[in-house]
């Protein structure tokens, strides 16, 4: 969420919303996230966000497409697919068009389409962004941490594996069914990660990050048990613990230590300086083993909620 909630006259701005965006519709929104991000410093809408901008319409998703004298100005996206949770929203306002009420226009739609029962992420937690929520009458309910540790130097111990554990690493087509439904498994409390399909995957394989290599997989008797998911952002030179999962009942052995252990010595040999990985705050487990690795806090995201 990245806007304002200043509130003016404008006659000549519309709010459309779309089930799907043609090529020049998504050309134009990310044309604008992407200047929001160069004010900014962070992305306002998520890498599954952004990825749900082309390949046409998706079940649960809607685009509102904020315009003033037919020039956009604003967007945000809708995505209501959680069978329990509230329909989740992101939202971002052209850095030049702020100051006009725009963000406060589209919260409100977005307070319409969703019945209000409505989540909204802040990415990066801005004031402008959590000023915005109060005026929306949301509160603060989820902080998610981004967490960086260097990667030049990095001295870990060797990675230890639980008895009868293997690691090999991703095969694209034979491996995802078995890796669907242990992502599913060890995120089921995770609202966007344990909801992943065969077509969110799809989409990452797609993606010019993507590389099997990074991507490890833990198995014990031809089975799989735990994953190690990372990402390279070149342009950053920041490595990703991008998704690490072990099945429930295989969890407590060590395995998650081993597999990061793993994935940060692959990072490392692509001679990226620094690591980066995203955790719930209040998964105090996870966050005090990644303290333990070295990683601290960086920044963080805020999602708030009507409430309920």
């Amino acid at each position: 969420m990245s806007s304002d909630d200043t509130v003016r006259a404008f006659p000549a701005r519309s709010i459309e919303t779309h089930s799907a965006l043609t090529p020049d519709q998504a050309d134009a929104v990310r044309a604008l996230l992407a200047e929001a991000a160069a004010i900014d410093g962070q992305q306002p809408v998520s890498e599954q966000g952004r990825l749900q901008l082309r390949g046409g319409a998706r079940e649960g998703v809607s685009h509102l497409l904020l315009t003033v004298d037919g020039e956009l100005v604003g967007y945000a996206q809708l995505e209501d697919t959680d069978p329990v949770e509230a329909p989740a929203a992101e939202l971002a306002v052209h850095p030049a068009h702020r100051g006009h009420g725009h963000g406060r226009a589209l919260g409100a739609a977005l307070l319409a389409a969703s019945g209000k029962r409505l989540r909204v992420w802040a990415h990066g937690g801005h004031a402008a962004a959590r000023h915005l929520a109060q005026v929306l009458g949301l509160t603060l309910f989820r902080e998610l941490r981004q967490m960086r540790r260097p990667l030049t130097g990095l001295e870990l111990p060797d990675p230890v594996l639980p008895e009868g554990v293997s690691v090999r690493t991703f095969v694209p087509g034979k491996d995802d069914a078995a890796w669907l439904a242990v992502n599913s498994a060890a995120f089921a409390h995770h609202p966007e990660q344990g909801s992943l399909t065969q077509r969110d995957l799809d989409d990452r394989k797609a993606e010019p990050w993507f590389d099997p290599a990074g991507f490890f997989l833990a198995e014990r008797r031809g089975e799989l048990i735990g994953f190690h998911w990372t990402k390279v952002h070149a342009e950053e030179g920041l490595g990703e613990v991008y998704v690490l999962g072990v099945r429930p009942g295989e969890q407590g052995g060590g395995l998650g230590r081993a597999l990061t252990t793993i994935g940060l010595r692959h990072l490392a040999g692509q001679q990226l300086p620094t690591a980066m990985l995203y955790v719930d705050a209040d998964n105090q487990a996870a966050v005090s083993v990644y303290e333990r690795l070295g990683f601290t806090t960086y920044e963080t995201d805020l999602m708030y909620r009507t409430e309920t």
